[in-house]
């Protein structure tokens, strides 16, 4: 309901920002844009050190109630800095309530099968979100000002509180021994010290490449290169999330039987390979509608490989009450990535044309896939025989070994993670 209601928000935005700047409505968008990604990156780590100590469900409700109120005051605007304004503390409810959310989920469903079906759906939810909602905006709007847009968004806001209320949610195990600096950094540190989070991080920057060239370019080569119409803008957005949910349904099935590393390197290589494959033909013979459509199918394909098991890699990375500060980590850094992909995919369609754009982001897969590999190591058991030259003998964790095995998650038992072999 909240994802339906972020995407109307985001057709209604772009409809204000050609009302209150015309032509440069691009320009605002863009900026907008900018902000939102500014606002997930930096404020995700601190909302999660503010609100550790907070029960899960009012700070939920709070979060979800707030974006509410503030997409109600969006059509009052007069000013574009007012519309900045507004997007920054939008996005910074949702980079507070998002990684808290997410974090939730494993402590529900502690079976893994269970959880994987979990983020599956999930990422669905998200596909189907960005076919739903413009479609849903344009029956909307033809009987009702844009303006209404923002209230039907409110009213998803609003009911995911209500069903927030209404469900009986676990509560965190809270860290309270910790300082503030110590719970803001200590997602970052477990994150940057864990090897398969690390590939994690380089396998994103691929998944975001090929995103960035979908969503900045796509318009670009359908409306422009081809001269279509925005029918076809939507139906090629639609093979990209096509994709992206045939991969989602497939993929619980492949995570019984593949370990994630090689699922997620496989989705990141058939993407990569997408845009170096497609941009060459492009190149040499100019954009063509059916191989568009399976590039863009591909690519979508290969992006919910990398994004839908991210979960699990959290999940198996910390202890519980580590979770959400780790969740809110790969919330910021992720977002990250797409704040780089984002302007590259803008400059090299419009310096390079779409072809260039895609040579040159498939670059960008291909560096993430090899920083990957070397980072993530191919052996990569969750449990780890480990000793603690740090530790007196009688310290509880020692147990009075110098060595032993267990799953091994960075924490302040452990600050580094153990040399290769």
């Amino acid at each position: 309901l909240s994802l339906i209601g972020t995407g109307l928000a985001t057709v209604a935005l772009g409809l204000l920002a050609f009302r209150l700047a015309g032509a440069d409505a691009g320009i605002v968008l863009g900026i907008a844009l900018f902000v939102k990604m500014v606002a997930y990156v930096c404020i995700a780590p601190l909302a999660e050190a503010v609100a550790r100590k907070w029960p899960r469900k009012p700070y939920l409700v709070t979060l979800d109630c707030v974006r509410a109120v503030i997409v109600l005051a969006l059509p009052l605007v007069t000013e574009v800095w007012q519309v900045y304004v507004l997007i920054f503390l939008l996005q910074s409810a949702s980079a507070g309530f998002t990684p808290a959310f997410q974090a939730m989920i494993p402590d529900i469903l502690d079976d893994e099968a269970e959880y994987t079906k979990a983020l599956s759906l999930s990422r669905l939810a998200y596909d189907m979100e960005s076919l739903i909602s413009p479609m849903l905006a344009a029956i909307l709007l033809t009987f009702m000002n844009f303006h209404w847009l923002f209230t039907w968004t409110s009213i998803g806001f609003f009911a995911s509180a209500f069903l927030v209320i209404m469900v009986v949610l676990p509560e965190k195990a809270a860290d309270t021994k910790a300082d503030f600096l110590d719970r803001l950094t200590k997602g970052m540190r477990i994150y940057l010290a864990t090897p398969r989070l690390k590939g994690l991080l380089a396998l994103t920057l691929a998944a975001s490449a090929g995103s960035a060239m979908i969503i900045v370019n796509t318009v670009v080569m359908t409306q422009g290169a081809l001269q279509m119409s925005a029918f076809e803008t939507a139906v090629a957005l639609a093979a990209f999330g096509g994709g992206s949910m045939v991969a989602a349904l497939i993929l619980p099935r492949l995570l019984r039987v593949l370990p994630d590393r090689l699922v997620m390197l496989a989705g990141a290589v058939i993407l990569t390979a997408a845009l170096a494959g497609f941009g060459a033909v492009f190149a040499t013979t100019g954009a063509i509608w059916g191989p568009m459509l399976l590039g863009w199918l591909l690519i979508g394909g290969g992006y919910s490989a990398v994004l839908t098991p991210t979960g699990r890699l959290l999940t198996k990375s910390a202890r519980p009450e580590d979770r959400p500060a780790l969740f809110a980590a790969q919330f910021a850094l992720s977002h990250f990535c797409w704040l780089l992909a984002y302007p590259v995919a803008g400059f090299a369609g419009a310096y390079f044309g779409s072809a260039g754009a895609m040579l040159l982001l498939a670059g960008f897969g291909a560096f993430g896939v090899g920083l990957a590999v070397w980072v993530w190591p191919k052996d990569d058991p969750v449990e780890i025989e480990h000793s603690h030259s740090d530790l007196p003998a009688d310290d509880p964790h020692a147990q009075g070994e110098v060595r032993h095995r267990h799953k091994f998650v960075i924490d302040d038992h452990h600050r580094h993670w153990p040399d290769r072999g």
